[in-house]
């Protein structure tokens, strides 16, 4: 008889798309790092990926479960691997957290009926006509960017024309046959942005988002895979999907906040960005008006090339800065709450006149921030967070913007009973819009803010309503500062320049900065002069005298000076660590047993813990602690000791924040 040799067992590590580590099987075949199988996990049986080579060993025991299915579907690329390993590491978070942005769930390796067609982008369709100096930069950064790791800042003032010279790096990688990724702060920016792409490249880009539907994720998620898609301009997750063939990378308004992820897993896109491109060996590119500290850091040690546009497109000036000293012009010195100062008031009203269109801007949502008692002086606060509630008239209710919590105005006030002794407090982008109507009642006015427009549909309407001059005023937050481009717009009024200035962390002033300029930048970009009118208590601010300068690199100077001199980023280290539980004694016990277990290391502080901006949040108790380190120092490793020696209880949740933006 014939006995055949039975197959060599070999020990898999297999990652799955959840919050965990690597969990190990059996198989009777060698399967390579990076490929998609199906195995027992828990009552399930689930998709997972094949890791890391070392950890396929031959095995001879029998107490693991084995591989049920090698699926189909092209390996995760080597380069892709690293990279998650990369980001579960240094952002403190399980491994199979980050391959769950790669391949969130089964649905993504199913093949559509009928699925969506990329059209290829043709580089050639429409070339555009460039000004000597954005000819001198795409031929310089043409040279530059090869096959090969390189990063450079693209800072130009808002209507320089940066899109147009980026779009041309898109081209040369599209005739090299390879795929692009864009990166935007906000989806919204795509409406116009894609008008701009398609008379560019005659045909729309690919897209992925957190609005997009199952059907389109999947298509577009196949398509990017098997390079059919070979321009994704997307939010930051796009930074994770799994292109076959990545040539470069473009960070646009690469200052932007919104690149900080704050919920789930913590990260920051436009840093992780800069990873991916050095791990795939490719180029990046950072586009800017404004840039940020760390990067402007990085361009004056010489890491990063800049590259300047430092006029508007087409001879457009950059607008007229003028400040409105509210001191003098202070509301409260009138019968009525008045947020609209006379000097605004009057710019509009030329505006109009002339038949132009203007922009008031606040970046606070609803009516009024705080709703409180006159007669008790109590504030209306939500019951799980440590905040007031935010009046929205028109809906006729009070919302927390934290945890979503909303119930109806009250007629009588919930501490003292007493009636109709419940006042509105300061303003919103609603009460501002609502004074306009009264200032100006013959301007057709809209009002945009995240709670009156919550698609990008509904967006694209009010952005085509404005160019198509069936807007005279538009009233809004930040969603209107971003990279968006009204030919007719040339006043813009800002209502409280001040705001941002009270941030209480060490990007207060850099974000007021970025900001207001962006929102200043939507004035005049075409031949129109444009002008600003800030409103602000505090004329004199540094921040603020550097907008009027108009000199960016000298408040970026002065700031690094700062931050040098404190050790903080980009000079050195920041962690947070925030704990987080149903009930308040457990906390504060994990946080004081936290504390006492801090290792004595050099080059380490940790200041804390202390009870959060936000000591409740939807319904979580929290402490902070600060961890302070010089630069060269590893954080990741000091937390990860230092956690595991406090041996929290299960009950009390630990957030680890790596580069915080958010110090609530």
């Amino acid at each position: 008889m014939l006995f055949l040799p039975m197959a060599q067992k070999q020990k898999i590590s297999v990652l799955f798309p959840s919050p965990l580590e690597c969990f190990d099987y059996e198989s009777t075949e060698a399967l390579s790092p990076g490929t998609f199988v199906r195995a027992p996990f828990g009552k399930l049986v689930k998709t997972g990926v094949v890791w890391h080579k070392e950890s396929a060993t031959p095995f001879s025991g029998k107490c693991l479960k084995e591989i049920e299915e090698v699926l189909p579907v092209p390996p995760l690329k080597e380069e892709e691997l690293k990279f998650i390993d990369w980001v579960a590491r240094y952002n403190c978070v399980p491994a199979g957290s980050i391959l769950k942005m790669f391949f969130g769930n089964e649905d993504l390796l199913k093949i559509s009926k009928s699925p969506l067609v990329f059209q290829t982008p043709n580089p050639d369709f429409n070339p555009v006509c460039f000004s000597q100096a954005q000819k001198e930069i795409v031929n310089a950064l043409s040279e530059k960017i090869q096959d090969k790791f390189y990063v450079a800042l693209l800072q130009g003032v808002t209507g320089s024309g940066k899109t147009e010279v980026y779009f041309e790096l898109i081209a040369k990688i599209i005739r090299e046959e390879k795929q692009a990724l864009v990166l935007v702060p906000e989806i919204n920016l795509t409406s116009q942005w894609r008008e701009r792409f398609e008379k560019r490249f005659g045909t729309a880009p690919a897209y992925w988002h957190s609005g997009m539907t199952a059907k389109q994720k999947r298509d577009t998620w196949q398509a990017v895979r098997s390079k059919k898609a070979k321009v994704v301009i997307g939010a930051r997750s796009a930074l994770f999907l799994p292109f076959c063939d990545l040539g470069l990378i473009i960070v646009d308004e690469e200052h932007d906040s919104s690149y900080k992820q704050e919920e789930s897993i913590l990260y920051q896109a436009r840093d992780m960005a800069v990873v991916r491109a050095k791990i795939e060996n490719i180029p990046l590119l950072l586009s800017t008006a404004t840039p940020s500290l760390e990067t402007y850091a990085q361009v004056t040690e010489g890491k990063y090339d800049l590259f300047l546009l430092p006029e508007r497109y087409a001879h457009a000036q950059m607008p007229e800065i003028d400040f409105i000293d509210m001191r003098k012009e202070h509301p409260l010195k009138s019968s009525q709450n008045k947020w609209i100062s006379e000097p605004l008031a009057e710019a509009v009203r030329q505006t109009l006149a002339q038949k132009e269109q203007a922009l008031l801007f606040l970046n606070r949502r609803g009516y009024a921030p705080l709703v409180l008692c006159k007669a008790c002086g109590e504030k209306i606060q939500c019951p799980h967070c440590s905040c007031a509630l935010v009046e929205h008239r028109k809906e006729n209710i009070l919302q927390c913007h934290y945890c979503g919590y909303t119930i109806k105005r009250p007629d009588i006030c919930p501490s003292c009973g007493e009636k109709d002794s419940l006042i509105s407090c300061g303003p919103g982008v609603e009460r501002v819009a609502e004074e306009a109507r009264l200032l100006f009642p013959d301007a057709r006015i809209e009002t945009i803010t995240s709670d009156t427009v919550t698609t990008l549909k509904e967006f694209s309407e009010i952005v085509d309503k404005l160019n198509q001059g069936k807007i005279d005023i538009l009233v809004g937050t930040q969603m209107l500062a971003k990279g968006h481009h009204f030919p007719n717009l040339t006043l813009v009024g800002i209502i409280d320049a001040d705001l941002g200035l009270a941030g209480g962390d060490l990007r207060a002033g850099e974000r007021s900065f970025q900001l207001l300029s962006q929102v200043i930048g939507r004035a005049g970009r075409e031949q129109k002069k444009g002008r600003a009118f800030l409103q602000t208590f505090s004329p004199d601010a540094p921040v603020l005298k550097a907008m009027k300068n108009g000199n960016i690199s000298e408040f970026l100077q002065e700031e690094m000076k700062i931050r040098r001199f404190l050790h903080m980023p980009p000079f050195g280290r920041l962690a947070g660590v925030i704990l987080s539980g149903k009930k308040r004694e457990n906390v504060e016990q994990a946080a004081q047993k936290l504390a006492r277990c801090i290792p004595d290391f050099e080059g380490l502080e940790v200041l804390g813990p202390a009870q959060a901006p936000l000591f409740l949040l939807k319904k979580n108790y929290r402490y902070r602690f600060l961890v302070k380190t010089e630069k060269g120092f590893n954080t990741q490793a000091f937390l990860k000791k230092w956690i595991q020696m406090a041996s929290l209880p299960a009950s009390v949740h630990v957030k680890i924040d790596i580069d915080p933006y958010n110090f609530l």
